[in-house]
């Protein structure tokens, strides 16, 4: 017998034996543990992994119906517990929310957020107090929010006449998808850049940069969360299971080098920049150094664009195919755009607190399709009880804020798009979608800005009609993220309004 023979027949027993060890620490560690949550029985070694299926929220959801809010499932012995119940998701971020600070470590989080580093990966400690105050005082503070209303504003009103140019005439069919996410991507790029990226009017290196970045997302969307099983079951790395570990270095090169080049471009770029959050952190970075890392700044900057890109994207794309289908909240929203902003006018930003139930139509559409349907999952620190069960320490949390915001026993007509509910005093709090407690996610006031403003100025400059008779298809695609499964086309007109756009 050869030497590989030898070395391939090793490798079958190495891997029997740790498959036998597995299975009896996994079935003797699970029985000592009492009173956990009910759940399906587990097999040796994969626990629950062969039940998975994509939708992941709606298989907890399916799952939760059988065996209660409150579940237990092995993803291989890594015990998780799926919340799905609002009662015992506020148990755990007002009684447990610091033995609930941890983040679980993962490959994706190893490879694209810098051995999980970045501020919505790493867990509890001095790092992430840091990250959170820098996030806190000079990414997101209100003032920086604020400073940003140009960008906003000018981005938007880039979208409008886009709109515009082909339907001054009568309804034009129009594609909106890729119109929202050149809108989300240019504000977040130049925010932390202060460069456009997308659009006609991006110069073609950044439109080639920018194509390859969003690539880079949609890729880097299908690997995350319960689709890399290897996060799960270590032995798989071995064999590196379907190239994921090699497709994640990959995204994680390309990612490190565009960030790298917006950062070295700003430092060289002193004097002939916009006020962009790499600029500013820059600048600290001078006194510094020890808060002020390029790393650092570059994990910031991937929280922003992940962060603050698709979920806008999604949430405008939602908002307005509920409107295509509900054409008397449409028009509720407009009526109460001329009450407010009157019709010699275009809206702004400081009108927003005063478009009660614009906000409602983003709230009812938060609630309906979030763009995390399931929360980052957090890891207990120590033993904790949760709805009366017993939850381990190093457990996975798992919050299924979906499943929790269309609780027939929580929401009236549940599934239904109603904006109105939210007049309901209290009803708001009841929303699950930003999280709660000290991980909660720290963008939400610049995403209501952005989103809202947004739908406004479509709604004032534009009437919108399905493109046929049919309801506007709603299914979702399978990722981590709650986007829709067929981009978005409407037909949209120019109203006599838009004709302010060009004077203001």
């Amino acid at each position: 017998m050869g030497v590989p023979s030898l070395l391939l027949l090793f490798s079958y027993f190495l891997l029997s034996l740790l498959f036998i060890l597995f299975s009896l620490k996994f079935l003797l560690g699970s029985r000592r543990v009492r009173n956990l949550p009910p759940g399906p029985s587990p097999l040796p070694i994969i626990g629950n992994l062969n039940l998975i299926e994509q939708p992941i929220h709606r298989f907890f959801q399916r799952t939760s119906e059988h065996y209660g809010k409150v579940i237990s499932l092995w993803f291989g012995s890594r015990l998780a517990v799926v919340i799905s119940s609002h009662s015992a998701f506020q148990e755990c971020f007002t009684k447990h929310d610091l033995a609930l600070a941890n983040r679980l470590p993962s490959l994706s989080g190893k490879y694209i957020f810098y051995d999980n580093t970045t501020v919505g990966s790493c867990s509890h400690g001095d790092h992430w107090r840091n990250l959170r105050r820098i996030t806190a005082l000079d990414v997101l503070s209100t003032q920086r929010v604020h400073s940003f209303s140009g960008i906003r504003s000018d981005e938007t009103r880039r979208l409008i006449h886009r709109l515009a140019r082909n339907s001054r005439k009568g309804f034009a069919r129009v594609e909106i998808t890729s119109m929202f996410n050149d809108l989300t991507y240019n504000n977040v790029m130049r925010m932390i850049s202060g460069k456009r990226f997308y659009g006609e009017e991006a110069d073609m290196k950044n439109a080639e940069e920018a194509r390859e970045f969003r690539e880079t997302v949609a890729e880097m969307l299908q690997l995350m969360g319960l689709a890399n099983k290897a996060d799960y079951l270590p032995f798989l790395r071995w064999f590196d299971f379907q190239n994921v570990e090699k497709r994640l270095k990959s995204i994680s090169k390309r990612y490190d080098a565009i960030l790298n080049k917006i950062i070295d471009e700003n430092r060289s770029n002193k004097d002939n920049r916009e006020n962009s959050m790499i600029d500013h952190l820059l600048k600290l970075q001078e006194t510094q150094p020890q808060y002020y890392t390029d790393q650092i700044i570059k994990g910031l900057a991937l929280a922003m664009l992940f962060g603050g890109t698709d979920s806008s994207t999604g949430t405008l794309e939602w908002s307005l195919s509920n409107l295509l289908n509900k054409a008397e909240v449409m028009e509720k929203a407009r009526e109460e755009l001329k009450r407010v902003v009157g019709e010699d006018r275009l809206l702004n930003e400081t009108d927003l607190p005063k478009l009660c139930y614009l906000r409602k139509i983003i709230l009812e559409t938060l609630r309906l399709y979030p763009p995390a349907p399931v929360l980052i999952p957090h890891v207990t620190s120590e033993d904790i009880s949760v709805g009366g069960f017993h939850v381990p320490r190093d457990t996975a949390v798992i919050i299924n804020g979906w499943a929790m915001q269309r609780d027939p026993e929580m929401w009236d007509e549940a599934t239904c798009f109603k904006p109105e509910r939210f007049d309901v005093e209290g009803e708001e709090k009841k929303l699950v979608a930003f999280g709660m407690g000290r991980r909660a996610c720290p963008g939400e006031a610049m995403a209501m800005q952005s989103v809202s403003y947004t739908l406004g100025l479509l709604i004032q400059c534009f009437d919108w009609k399905r493109v046929n008779d049919e309801k506007v298809d709603m299914r979702e695609n399978n990722w981590i993220t709650l986007s829709r499964l067929i981009p978005l086309q409407a037909m949209c007109k120019t109203r006599p309004l838009y004709a302010q756009l060009s004077s203001i």
